[in-house]
């Protein structure tokens, strides 16, 4: 059968669809870039927030339109949103042949051949989600020379505002040989970056027997040869300790890149979260970060508009990312659910107000993201080489190890080179997030 796959969502969810297309493959199956060519589309869903939910929902929508077209066509909704919302997601949707929650995608290719002979909602046990990949195929979609590897599944912090528990069940952790194995041979195959990523991924380890956590998981892929980057996405501050510090500050290969969402200032906030940190320290962790690693960039993210948030809570907010001057950061409203712990608190904010403060943060944050990159303008950076720039000769895409895919900046380079190659930019341009400079 010939199948397209809709992919949506975090990195996270990239690499189930990645292990789901390989398993297909193995079956036998063909996979088409093109929805019009395809047999059967499986959309692959989100639904940690709102507007990701929406997202799912739309998508879905237009696929059934695009089932409609021809007979015999199969449409199969896979991840978080079946998950979330169960037998009332699939009575709400009947044209859907198929729901997979996100401990079911083992079943993606007999949901595919009969998924008119078999019920149409599976949600087995959260534990069923792997934490193991052993023998498993996967059918990398990034770029050859980037990729994602997944360390761990699930989560076992309840913070109030996160379903992802719910979805994902607690913190299991890959074993440390697979983990290399894995990574051993994408990097055989080509990838030059490696970006690490898990629902909490400085907990790596914690669930296990034995000493194995994320320091010595990279001090091992550090020591991987022709590797030439290895970042780390989604910490916690709980979970950052010295030798953590001391693993990125001695491997040169390690990205000196902290993200650790923080997601508040205000301590009765962060209270209210659910986040068993106070914002003392956070300042002293941050401080730490940046005497042992001088290089350090600091990204992190925050919500606002939480239930109860005041003004003076926000004030807290707004003082922190003036004195901390993240280099990168995300900013979130907070969106309520019912199945929420936090909905149940009082003192929600309209959207207006939730919205107003989310603007006002980006904008203070604007300028100080614009600050921080003047700061390279003359000076040489190693680039890693995306791809070519869309309608624009002689210039490429590349990213510093300050950086990650998708989320930051990136670097517009003068000049043309092979895409997975590193090249030196000397800067000549700095923007509020990007950069721009020519090849020396």
């Amino acid at each position: 059968m010939n199948v397209h796959f809709i992919s949506l969502g975090c990195p996270r969810n990239l690499v189930d669809t990645e292990m789901m297309l390989g398993r297909l493959l193995e079956e036998g199956h063909t996979i088409s870039s093109d929805a019009s060519r395809a047999d059967c589309v499986v959309v692959n869903t989100c639904a940690f927030i709102r507007p990701a939910i929406d997202e799912s929902i739309d998508i879905i929508l237009e696929m059934t339109r695009w089932k409609k077209e021809v007979e015999g066509r199969r449409l199969v909704v896979t991840g978080c949103l079946p998950q979330r919302y169960g037998t009332d997601l699939a009575d709400s949707l009947p044209e859907v042949n198929a729901f997979l929650g996100t401990g079911a995608f083992h079943l993606i290719g007999d949901t595919i051949a009969n998924p008119l002979d078999r019920a149409r909602m599976f949600l087995p046990p959260l534990q069923n989600i792997p934490g193991t990949y052993t023998g498993l195929a996967r059918l990398q979609t990034t770029p050859p020379h980037m990729a994602y590897l997944k360390i761990a599944e699930g989560c076992s912090n309840h913070c109030t505002y996160c379903i992802i528990p719910k979805l994902r069940g607690r913190q299991r952790s890959r074993p440390v040989e697979e983990i290399l194995s894995e990574a051993n041979t994408l990097v055989k195959a080509g990838t030059k970056e490696l970006v690490l990523i898990a629902q909490n991924t400085t907990a790596y380890g914690h669930d296990m027997d034995g000493d194995d956590d994320l320091a010595g998981l990279l001090r091992r892929l550090a020591r991987i040869p022709k590797l030439t980057w290895i970042r780390v996405l989604y910490g916690h501050p709980d979970y950052i300790n010295e030798s953590l510090i001391e693993a990125v500050a001695t491997h040169k290969n390690v990205c000196p890149y902290f993200d650790i969402p923080i997601q508040h200032a205000s301590e009765r906030i962060l209270k209210r979260m659910g986040r068993s940190h106070d914002i003392s320290y956070i300042l002293e962790l941050f401080e730490r970060i940046r005497y042992k690693v001088p290089d350090a960039v600091i990204r992190t993210s925050l919500i606002t508009g939480f239930p109860g948030e005041t003004e003076i809570d926000f004030t807290q907010l707004v003082d922190l990312i003036e004195k901390v001057k993240f280099d990168h950061l995300g900013v979130f409203t907070y969106s309520d659910d019912k199945d929420l712990p936090s909905s149940k608190l009082k003192g929600h904010l309209d959207d207006q107000v939730k919205q107003k403060r989310f603007e006002y943060l980006m904008k203070r944050q604007a300028g100080i993201s614009r600050g921080n990159n003047r700061k390279y303008i003359g000076n040489p950076l190693s680039v890693l080489v995306d791809k070519a720039a869309e309608g624009k000769d002689g210039m490429m895409i590349g990213r510093t190890v300050f950086q990650a895919p998708e989320i930051d900046g990136i670097v517009y380079i003068n000049g043309t080179a092979e895409p997975g190659s590193l090249v030196t930019v000397r800067i000549t341009e700095a923007h509020e997030y990007d950069l721009a400079g020519d090849i020396i």
